[in-house]
């Protein structure tokens, strides 16, 4: 059913799969809907380049483990387009997707289709009275269709780097950083997640005239002691016994989440129990149970993760750097990314890396492509038409860890073959 709602919204006469940024169009739909947005309270808006799902996930979990409720739009989805839309205690249904369409599809305006999936959760999103609704951004912030609060009570501004430079004419990291910090609220409160110092020192001088109360990252940091992590701030300690986090980037967004939870009057204690909960689909995830696990040798671990920005990659290669068994890595990139800069991050990690197209995507690099990138950046590498027939080139009886990286939409397609 999930195939088929993608499939009616592509084949859309009315809809524009193209990203078209621009606020007209869905805030004349608002407006014909009898602005539905007016309706949400307590608005969390999360932008930036990575870390949005991580640190919004973090952030929703802590706010629900406190007895508090959340509606929830993320993007993309992974498995199925239901995921883009919780409320409250469920996901919607395709039954109640597919009628929000119809009902949107009723006042003829051309949306894009990322507008129309916007829509769809602030429809659906206003009917409900919880306590929080927390919306992730797509690329950019300035004309995003998630900019149509004029009073958010938060707005957190997690990594900014250039994974967004194809959408915008001089391809420039201030452009970015403009684009994202320049056109917050200044009656909000503005969370800014760990950054270089060069982007911080921009968005500072963005943000210098902002009236809102904005908490920069050198209000907490991270602190190691014995092989534990702590969130550290002049207040609070905490440590991070998390399971599933297993990056600097990913301990850096879970640590932004507390510092917000913190500041919304969440216990300590109350965050302390959630952290070993925590798990993000596509990210540093191990599988290990399923069909494509159950497919492998004893000795073999696979794990998946959606990194396809460069600063990704740099997170991606630090973390398995200090992995001691031989790594091999697969593939897959959609187009209008950097391969070869990418790649190039995850030099002297892999042993192999298989390159394969994305299955049912149309904007997927060849396979054939990145197989030439990689052999350019001096890796052994190899080719393939699919996710099986890559890890049956890697497949064998010796030690490895097999990371399938470079886009979220595959590690989609992985999760739903598993």
């Amino acid at each position: 059913m999930s195939k088929l709602i993608y499939q009616q919204l592509a084949n859309h006469k009315l809809f524009n799969k193209s990203v078209k940024f621009g606020l007209k169009r869905i805030k004349l739909s608002l407006k014909l809907l009898g602005n539905p947005e007016r309706k949400l309270k307590n608005v969390i808006q999360v932008l930036g380049e990575s870390g949005k799902f991580t640190t919004l996930y973090s952030l929703k979990s802590f706010i629900e483990a406190n007895g508090q409720t959340t509606t929830m739009h993320i993007s993309p989805s992974l498995k199925d387009i239901r995921e883009r839309f919780y409320m409250g205690n469920n996901y919607l249904s395709h039954k109640e997707i597919k009628k929000t369409i119809n009902q949107i599809e009723k006042l003829k305006i051309p949306l894009t289709v990322y507008e129309c999936l916007t829509l769809v959760f602030i429809l659906n999103a206003s009917k409900l009275s919880t306590d929080y609704n927390i919306q992730e951004t797509g690329a950019l912030w300035r004309l995003d269709s998630n900019n149509v609060h004029n009073f958010p009570i938060i707005q957190i501004c997690t990594n900014i780097n250039k994974q967004h430079l194809n959408f915008l004419k001089k391809k420039t990291l201030n452009e970015i950083i403009k684009e994202d910090v320049a056109y917050l609220s200044n009656f909000t409160n503005i969370y800014v997640g760990k950054q270089t110092p060069y982007v911080l020192q921009k968005i500072k001088a963005h943000l210098k005239k902002n009236k809102s109360k904005i908490v920069y990252p050198e209000t907490w940091k991270i602190i190691k002691n014995n092989n534990s992590f702590y969130y550290k701030d002049k207040k609070t300690k905490i440590k991070l016994n998390t399971k599933h986090v297993h990056s600097k980037g990913m301990r850096e967004n879970v640590c932004l989440a507390i510092k917000v939870a913190l500041d919304l009057n969440i216990d300590k204690k109350i965050i302390q129990k959630t952290l070993p909960l925590l798990s993000f689909e596509g990210r540093f995830q191990y599988l290990n149970k399923g069909r494509i696990k159950n497919r492998l040798h004893k000795n073999e671990i696979i794990m998946i993760d959606g990194a396809h920005a460069t600063a990704d990659a740099r997170n991606l290669a630090a973390y398995l750097k200090n992995i001691k068994i031989p790594k091999y890595g697969i593939w897959a990139m959609t187009k209008n990314k950097e391969p070869d800069l990418f790649i190039k991050q995850l030099k002297g990690v892999f042993k192999k890396v298989v390159t394969m197209p994305i299955e049912n995507e149309k904007n997927s690099v060849p396979a054939y492509d990145l197989y030439k990138v990689a052999t350019k950046n001096k890796f052994k590498a190899e080719k393939s038409n699919n996710f099986t027939e890559a890890v049956n080139k890697i497949s064998s009886k010796e030690k490895k860890l097999i990371v399938c990286f470079g886009s979220l939409y595959n590690c989609g397609n992985v999760l739903n073959q598993n």
